[in-house]
Formats: structure tokens, sequence, C-alpha cells
């Protein structure tokens, strides 16, 4: 199905912040040579590159160079002296199954899942057929312009629908916590249609909304010019689950013959999930979280985080990734945005929700991050529907809170603390709409009581990590109650057919089986080639 391939890494080499790419090089070489490790017409380049921080007075740059030429084998020995590793990045290679596509394969959804796997089947010559309920990247810049102007909702075209999914007006965040040998293949193939190189390399790659629109646009374009088709305004409205072979799929244009389908919806889709449940699809609930988004001035974070270096061109802005961890359950920050914004992400008419987004320069004057409470299948009942209806009353209680114009509820983390509202925001100004989409209002208007207490201890236990982040000024806005899929589609392990059937292919966070932009176009490839695996190519038909 793949091939690998062997990269010679070596790592924990701890420069300063001025350092040059050379001298990496130079030690790498150095330490090679000090274990005895030769390599024949070596060329460097850097595989990692992160921050180390844990000392404020004496910051470093860590990297990790890789190593090409021609090298036998290594013993464990020498890899240990040198402070080296092997690598395997793996490399997608397609196999072809023998059974007859009598249509071609129908992917719904043109996120990081659906697109990916497009590319990979298009690429392969399947000719795939994408199904995007949403409009296209220009469309939906102006709908969400125009839901900022207006507070007319489309629910068809904005944050969450539409082409390239949520994660498009977002961080553009490329992180994973999945060790995945495809990554590498994901990263390159980004970069092949726009992406900045760096990503390659740095420890927190993202790529920013203003340029992942562009990319998206590419990605689009190039399944198109082989031979794929993305049809936008086209919502999946069902298929012929009765039956185990999926030959028809229905959706708001008509009915489409399909060879295959491939499920790929995000995890904002919920009419979708109650059309799947109503037609008998296996589903499971799974814990989730939800919480709210915190602002604060980007020089707080980086003073916290950089001391004296705070605004040293080279580190750029902080990031951080905190957790809070009680006997009862988890607080954690997620999808953190320096110099970002905090954005409007409402789906469904009467309800309010935000996220993050940052351009790819991050020259916002605040900082952003989700802070979010974990929340069990206990909690709500341990059945899809009730997950789902727990995140929507949330939504509703906010859009209430907030004055019922889509207004977001916030809050000081000042007041917040001493459980009044007293003052509006002076130093931190909210960026949700521009500032002026915001309503003073209590998170305990809208978010559970045990869920606003863990979130509130765990800010003072993060003021211990990053000095400043329980800074009074702080500002809070809710909710954030999209960080995942509420559910998952149950699907063979082997084959990731959904369970009991031909030719239906649930794959990515909508799914269940992914969790952010990277981790979700590599589930979009493997699944890809597991159809690819049982079907011939249409051109080999």
């Amino acid at each position: 199905m793949s091939h690998n391939t062997r990269k010679l890494i070596v790592n924990n080499i701890k420069l300063p912040t001025d350092a040059s790419i050379e001298e990496a090089f130079s030690v790498a070489e150095s330490k090679l040579k000090k274990a005895s490790v030769s390599v024949k017409s070596p060329s460097y380049s850097i595989y990692r590159k992160s921050i180390d921080a844990r000392k404020k007075d004496d910051i470093k740059f860590v990297y990790s160079v890789c190593v090409k030429g021609e090298f036998g084998k290594i013993s464990e020995k020498s890899l240990a002296i040198a402070g080296a590793s092997l690598e395997k990045s793996e490399l997608p290679k397609a196999e072809f199954g023998n059974e007859i596509l009598e249509a071609s394969p129908v992917i719904v959804g043109s996120g990081p899942c659906g697109l990916f796997a497009a590319l990979m089947l298009a690429e392969n010559g399947y000719r795939p057929i994408v199904l995007e309920r949403g409009g296209s990247v220009t469309e939906r810049v102006s709908e969400i312009e125009k839901f900022k102007k207006t507070r007319i909702l489309n629910t068809e075209t904005n944050i969450q629908f539409g082409a390239g999914g949520a994660g498009t007006f977002s961080d553009g965040k490329l992180i994973t916590r999945i060790n995945d040998g495809m990554s590498s293949y994901v990263l390159e193939k980004f970069v092949e249609f726009g992406a900045p190189e760096e990503i390659l390399y740095l420890a927190k790659p993202h790529i920013g909304t203003d340029i992942l629109c562009g990319v998206v646009d590419r990605m689009i374009n190039r399944i198109e010019e082989l031979g794929g088709e993305v049809r936008f305004h086209t919502k999946f409205l069902g298929a012929n689950f009765s039956s185990s072979k999926i030959t028809e799929v229905y959706t708001s244009s008509g009915k489409i013959n399909a060879g295959a389908l491939l499920l790929a919806v995000g995890h904002s889709a919920r009419d979708t999930y109650e059309t799947l449940l109503s037609s008998g699809i296996s589903i499971e609930a799974k814990n989730f979280s939800v919480g709210m988004r915190i602002e604060h001035l980007c020089e707080t974070i980086d003073e916290g985080m950089y001391g004296k270096m705070a605004g040293n061109s080279a580190l750029g802005h902080a990031e951080y990734a905190l957790s809070y961890n009680t006997k009862e359950r988890g607080v954690y920050t997620f999808c953190m945005c320096p110099g970002g914004e905090v954005v409007a992400a409402a789906s469904e008419c009467g309800g309010v929700v935000v996220n993050g987004m940052s351009a790819h320069k991050r020259d916002g004057r605040n900082s952003n991050s989700a802070v979010v409470c974990s929340i069990f299948k206990e909690d709500y009942g341990s059945n899809p529907l009730s997950a789902i209806e727990f995140q929507r009353k949330i939504e509703r209680a906010a859009f209430k809170a907030g004055g019922e114009d889509y207004s977001a509820p916030m809050i000081t983390f000042g007041d917040f603390a001493d459980g009044k509202i007293s003052r509006e925001p002076s130093r931190v100004i909210p960026t949700y709409m521009g500032g002026e989409g915001v309503k003073l209002a209590s998170p305990y208007e809208y978010l559970p009581t045990n869920v606003c207490d863990l979130i509130k201890n765990a800010i003072f236990d993060f003021d211990k990590k990053i000095h400043g982040f329980a800074d009074r000024d702080a500002v809070l806005t809710g909710p954030e109650t999209r960080t995942s899929a509420p559910l998952r589609i149950l699907r063979s392990n082997e084959t990731r057919l959904a369970l009991g059937f031909e030719n239906f292919y649930p794959a990515g966070e909508g799914a269940g089986y992914a969790g952010g932009i990277t981790s979700a176009a590599i589930d979009g490839v493997r699944t890809a080639l597991a159809m690819m695996k049982k079907y011939k190519s249409k051109t080999d038909a």
C-alpha cells in the first residue's frame, strides 16, 4: 500500500536564537564524526525546529537535522553517541483491486479529509465526485463578512461549511498528536499547493487562513484537472442505506449514482448525523470538550514565556499548550492562535459558537486559545443524539445570553474570578466580530456549573506556568463547543468500511477518526488507498 524511505536525523542541537542554519549543520556533522558514522556525499536540511524557553534568560532554538547521502547499517551505539535516529517516512503507494466501480466514487465534504481523499483518487484515475454543501472559498469569505455586518447567518456557507472545511478559517495548524509516517507526505502536498516550506520543519507548523484559502482553491483545481468534479451547494441528504451496497446518493440537487461513498463531513454536520442515525448506521457517542476562548495581549503571553527576550523577531509570538487535571476531569488549552482573533463559528440559527483564527503573519494585537473542559458520555446520556443536543443547548443558551443577535457572551477574567459582572474590558479589547459583537454575561448562564468552576481553577493554575495568564483584564468569550465530533461512525480497522456495508467509507474528523487538519488529511489518504485496494481504477476498467 505504501513504501518507506529512511532518514538519518541528528537530534537535540541547541543553538542561540541568532545562530545560522549552517551552524546547525556543522554541529550535526561533528556529532556524526564523533560517533564514527560515515555518510558519503552528505546533504543537510532542517528536519525540525522548536523553541526551548524553559530558561527565560537563555532561550535556545532546538534543531533536528536530516542528513541524506549514502550510509550503510549504523549501530544502535553509534546512533546513541551521535544523538541520532533513523526514521521512516511513509509515502502512498497504490494497490489496485479487481472489483469494478459501477459509477464514480462519491465523496461528501471538501475539508482536508475529503480533499486529500479526492486528490489521491483523482491522481490514480478514479474521477471522484466531491459534494460540498457550502460554497467556494471566495463565497465563504463574502458570507463571513456579510454575517459580521448584518448578523444574517447562512447556514450552509459559513466558517464551518464550504470549501476546505472548518480548518480553512482557523490558524491553519498542522500539528498532530498521532505518530504517522504519512505526516511528511501531507505537509509536502500542502507545500506543493502553495503553503510555506517552513511547515516541513517547524515543530508547530501553521499556514494561516490567508494562505490556506489559496491552497484549498489550487487543490480543488487540480482534482478537476485530473477528471474529478467538485460540486458546491450540493447537500448530502442520504443514500440507499437499506442495502449493504450504496448505489445511489440523494442530494439537494437530485440523485447521483455512486460506485462507493466516502463520508468526510466534518464535526458540525449535525443534520447528516441525524440522517445516518435514522438510517440505522452503527454510531457510538464519545467524549468531547466545551469551554470558552481566552484572549490576552500578545505581549502578556510573550513576556510570560520569553521574559526579557519577548519581542525578539526570531522568536515571534509565543505559543502554549497547557493542561490541568483533577480527579474529576481535565481542562486544557486548544487551538492557540498567537496574534489572532476570535471568530463567529455558528452554523445553526439561534446558536452562538466561537473559534480562533489567525493569518500567516500572526500580527494581531491579541493572542487567544480555547480553554475547554472534558465532557464524558455519562454527562449527557451516552447516546449520539444526546451528545448533539448537549452541544446545541449550550449554543442556544449563549445566543440568549448574548442578546439573541449572534453577539457572543463575554466577561473579563477578573469578573469571572470574583463571580460578578462589573466592567467592560479596557486593556484587552475583544476581537469577536471586530469587538462590536460581544455582550457582558456570565459563563454560568450557558455552560455547566462544574465546567465553569474547573476552567476558573485551571486559569489560576496556568498562571503558575505562564505568569500573566490569570490577568484580570484577559477576556473570556464563549462558547467553544466544536472541538471535535461528539460521536464515531463505526468502521472496520482493516478495510475502513462502515460496519455492515460493502462500499461505504466513513472518514476524518466528522466520523470520529481524526482531530485536526493533518490527521484528517492522513485519514482521507489512507481511506482512499483502502478503497483503491478494493476497486479497479476507472481508467483500467
